[in-house]
């Protein structure tokens, strides 16, 4: 394997090779998985056998429509089915969110699951991208993030809820209120993937709130905590409108029948599935107490059934990853591909004791070698290597600073260069609506239409096009916006001349709906009194009041690490999200 893991990685367009790629690499013993986030207690040995008595019959009929494995599923949830949409994994329900929901522009805070970033940007959307600071933890402030959105005009927010990969926690009460003030916007979307691992608050779940708004989906995830990622199936709760909408695009025969298997068995197996959290969230406790003790290690409290880890000065991710996959068979997951992380950073999923000492040793012998005397991995020289992972997506934010397949195929004709924003073409990306604001969510429900998506006159901080290769974006600080003016597109020979947008009246911020961020921003605090702050959509690639590119926020470093304390709260306490087990 020693010699072959350079090309394993390389040729993976995940940010890991499959373990079935690497059992047939090691003549069929994988290694310790430490990468992949899933149950290691469930299901118990008892349903595995059971399940494997009945393999003949699992894989050679049509499993049940989805319809049906739904109302089993909800019948264990106490959820009603027309809220429900049961799909072949989370990525296939945010697939569908992104083509059916996510008009133009998309907020999510960095980093985070690479699908949230890499899926609507796939698509040509715009990716307002939060960036959590290193130095408070990577925790989320719901605050901040919010006046982000207003800054940037963002139409869909996402919140991951513990995040992956750092596992940071919101309270239930926290993103209630957040869902509130953003009720005019198109979609907002809580991830509670992990949510089930989490031991902070009793109830942290949203789902039963999600219902009763028009404009929340909750994402949930069965693989992740049922430890069967092979399956592939996950769910989402939202009111009937929308969850009805995902559901009839989804496909007949979408789930299988190993899905629809296990359940039906669930319902017979619910104590064993609330012991395998409980374990979970006693091996994090004593697995971050273990990885804490290693000098120079840093660790990030976590909500997750995983450790976000920052290696010592001078451990690179990739080298340590490889060792310790080729000298101690342990697959650990490197988070350089990650937008918002470095390879400094590791993920490391929850496992029971006896493999964490096995982690631990090898981590202690690539790292400082056999005495403790010194590093025994040298930083990765500059532009060498090679890093795991969504390599497109990184060459998309590289090359086109944040714009997309849109702005990769304005470069390939000469339309545009990196790091240079420029109005849209016509006929390129979403559609764009006509009106001039956005108006009032009805008192029906409904989704909200998008804000005006008028073309901006001038781009704040952004230097004019020259006969020369473009300059490349470094980090820095949000520049001072004074408007510009920005050359339009060169007009096809068919479509007509696209003609400049007068700047309408600044929209005032909305009012949120709870005690959330009550002030509204006041439009003369961000922008110079001078000049009229712009309207409309905001180019790809441009940085608005607060925010930063895709291509900063990669670059973003200088931060001083947080320390390594365990989260508060309960420790005996543990939510019951999926409603199992319950005795009231």
């Amino acid at each position: 394997m020693a010699d072959n893991v350079a090309s394993l990685f390389r040729s993976t367009v995940a940010h890991s090779p499959s373990m079935a790629a690497l059992t047939r690499e090691s003549d069929g013993a994988g290694p310790v998985d430490f990468c992949i986030p899933c149950n290691p207690y469930f299901p118990t040995p008892a349903m595995f056998e059971d399940m494997a008595g009945r393999l003949r019959d699992i894989i050679t009929y049509y499993p049940s429509s989805a319809d049906t494995i739904t109302a089993e599923l909800c019948s264990l949830l106490r959820l009603p089915p027309q809220c429900v949409a049961m799909g072949n994994g989370s990525t296939e329900l945010i697939t569908w969110i992104d083509h059916l929901l996510v008009r133009e522009s998309l907020a999510v805070p960095v980093p985070t699951f690479g699908r949230w970033t890499d899926q609507p940007m796939e698509t040509g959307k715009r990716v307002d991208m939060f960036p959590l600071q290193e130095a408070g933890g990577f925790a989320l402030d719901l605050a901040q993030y919010s006046e982000f959105i207003r800054a940037r005009g963002t139409r869909v927010a996402v919140i991951c809820n513990p995040n992956n990969p750092d596992g940071g926690f919101l309270h239930k009460h926290a993103i209630v209120q957040f869902m509130d003030a953003m009720a005019d916007l198109d979609l907002v979307v809580i991830d509670e993937s992990f949510l089930e691992f989490a031991d902070a608050e009793n109830e942290p779940s949203v789902v039963q709130e999600a219902m009763l708004r028009p404009n929340v989906i909750v994402l949930r995830s069965l693989g992740k905590n049922f430890g069967l990622h092979g399956i592939r199936f996950g769910y989402l709760v939202a009111n009937p409108a929308l969850a009805g909408r995902i559901r009839s695009m989804l496909p007949k025969w979408n789930l299988n029948s190993f899905a629809e298997h296990v359940v039906f068995m669930l319902k017979e197996h619910g104590a064993e599935y609330a012991q395998s959290l409980h374990q979970v969230r006693r091996d994090r406790m004593d697995m971050s107490g273990q990885l804490s003790s290693l000098p120079g290690l840093t660790v990030y409290p976590s909500q997750g059934n995983f450790l976000f880890v920052r290696l010592p000065v001078g451990a690179e991710g990739t080298v340590v990853r490889d060792r310790m996959l080729t000298e101690h068979r342990i697959l650990v997951r490197e988070c350089g591909n990650k937008i918002g992380s470095s390879s400094r950073f590791l993920r490391l999923v929850v496992r029971p004791q006896v493999d964490v000492r096995r982690l631990v040793s090898g981590l202690e012998q690539v790292l400082y070698g056999a005495s403790r005397r010194g590093t025994a991995v040298p930083e990765q020289a500059t532009g060498t290597g090679y890093s795991s992972g969504t390599a497109a997506v990184d060459r998309l934010v590289s090359q086109t600073n944040g714009a997309g397949m849109r702005g990769l195929a304005a470069q390939a004709t000469g339309a545009g260069a990196p790091g240079l924003a420029a109005a849209p073409s016509v006929g390129t990306g979403m559609p764009l609506p006509a009106a001039a604001s956005a108006p009032a969510v009805g008192a029906g429900g409904g989704m909200p239409v998008p804000a005006a998506a008028s073309v901006v006159a001038g781009v704040p901080g952004v230097p004019q096009p020259v006969a020369q290769p473009a300059p490349q974006f470094v980090p820095q600080p949000a520049p001072q916006l004074v408007p510009q003016e920005i050359p339009q597109p060169v007009p096809q020979p068919v479509p007509p001349p696209v003609p400049q947008q007068v700047p309408a009246p600044v929209p005032q911020p909305a009012q949120p709906l709870a005690p959330v961020a009550q002030t509204p921003i006041p439009a003369a605090a961000a922008y110079p009194a001078q000049a009229p702050p712009p309207t409309g959509l905001t180019p790809p690639g441009v940085p608005a009041r607060g925010g930063l590119t895709a291509a900063q926020v990669r670059g973003t470093d200088g931060l001083s690490t947080a320390p390594a304390t365990g989260w508060p709260g309960p420790q005996a306490a543990w939510p019951n999200a999926a409603g199992m087990g319950r005795t009231g």
